[in-house]
């Protein structure tokens, strides 16, 4: 399996945090599934200065690039322009 770090930055616009809360749950569902089939390693919100959710990380691993643009192409963080950005990084955890 290949790993990936994936950095989804928010939008900054006023209505960024109520995109997020509209679709977090579907998005935990879909975090839920990938945990369940081995696929997420780690995942969390990153927060701005003030404490607010900004953004998200998450450690993922996939068998094949197909199965990563797949999650990609259903991931609601980016069909519902939560994510503004997404930095993907092939990644490996170490082993400690």
């Amino acid at each position: 399996m290949t790993q990936y770090l994936i950095t989804g930055t928010d939008f900054t616009d006023e209505q960024a945090l109520e995109r997020r809360m509209a679709v977090r749950e579907e998005h935990l569902e879909g975090a839920r599934k990938l945990k369940a089939n081995n696929n997420l390693i780690v995942a969390g919100a990153f927060l701005d200065d003030t404490g607010k959710m900004a953004g998200s990380s998450m450690v993922v691993q996939f068998e094949t690039e197909d199965e990563l643009k797949s999650w990609l192409d259903n991931e609601p963080y980016i069909n519902e322009r939560v994510w503004e950005t997404v930095d993907i990084k092939p990644f490996r955890v170490a082993n400690v």
